[in-house]
């Protein structure tokens, strides 16, 4: 039995990136051109959105991009909503934004997706952005499974002609990771099973994999007796749980339960600092290459 599974930290890893950017940044500065400007929208005070948004301001500050953080109360019309993604749209300064998901309930998600414009959707949300990911053409990948694929990469995992279990379906995490690992390419070729809470022997399935992702939502689900030893684990899950032992009184529990699953698998990310950081930095390469193509 693999006794201690190595640890995959997407801090150091997305750290290691965002001082390549400040790199890229300077460059671009010293070359005469405006900094990458990062807008982002929060529409009323949910904490894991304002935790998750005030990293995104402190990111930009230290890879040298200029942001910008516009807060909206939950009672904002969708009609008032939409009316500033379309200023955001045509505001030249601005190289890319997000709006911070999730949003009130009388406010579509889709509708205000749709409304960005693909070209500064650095979330990689917009039905656009997503039909190029599955064509395999050029455009804006979403975050998420963007910055496992650069965390895998750069720490040598490779995928071809593994296994890739996903836990997960959604249209942010679990069906663009699939999609992305089954393309012909370096960081693609694996042959991917994407199951979902209708899967029948979920457990069967998930110790077949090489490499599995858990994207679920349910903290602590994947136990030791669905990994293959051996294995890859990279657990996307970040579930705010009750901890009174914590200073804030909640701590971030993933999809994984690690202390069991570390003890089986021969690679597994920690939460939090693993996939976490890499799905900021992602969002700074993203807005980095919309402020290239300008």
């Amino acid at each position: 039995m693999i006794k201690e599974a190595t640890v995959i930290s997407g801090k150091d890893t997305a750290s290691e990136i965002r001082k390549e950017i400040a790199k890229a940044v300077k460059e671009i500065k010293d070359n005469g051109k405006k900094a990458p400007h990062l807008a982002a929208v929060l529409v009323g005070s949910d904490g894991g959105s304002e935790t998750y948004v005030n990293y995104k301001v402190k990111d930009c500050k230290e890879v040298g991009f200029e942001s910008t953080l516009i807060r909206k109360p939950d009672t904002i019309s969708e009609e008032e909503l939409l009316g500033l993604v379309q200023d955001l749209n045509h505001n030249p300064d601005i190289d890319g934004f997000i709006v911070q998901l999730p949003l009130p309930a009388h406010i579509s998600e889709q509708k205000i997706i749709r409304a960005i414009d693909p070209a500064k959707d650095v979330d990689g949300f917009h039905p656009i952005n997503v039909g190029n990911m599955v064509l395999g053409m050029d455009g804006f990948v979403s975050a998420t499974p963007s910055g496992i694929i650069e965390l895998m990469k750069r720490n040598n995992i490779s995928t071809e002609g593994k296994h890739c279990v996903v836990l997960g379906r959604s249209n942010i995490v679990g069906t663009p990771m699939s999609i992305l690992l089954s393309r012909n390419n370096e960081m693609g070729n694996a042959t991917v099973t994407l199951c979902h809470s209708r899967t029948k022997d979920l457990k069967e399935i998930c110790r077949q994999a090489d490499i599995l992702i858990a994207a679920l939502g349910k903290p602590g689900f994947v136990s030791s007796d669905m990994v293959k030893e051996g294995a890859v684990v990279i657990d996307v899950g970040t579930t705010r749980v009750p901890d009174t032992s914590k200073k804030s009184g909640f701590a971030l529990k993933g999809d994984v339960d690690y202390e069991d699953v570390s003890q089986k698998a021969s690679a597994i990310t920690p939460v939090p600092g693993g996939v976490g950081p890499m799905t900021r930095v992602a969002l700074l390469l993203n807005t980095l290459k919309s402020n290239s193509l300008k």
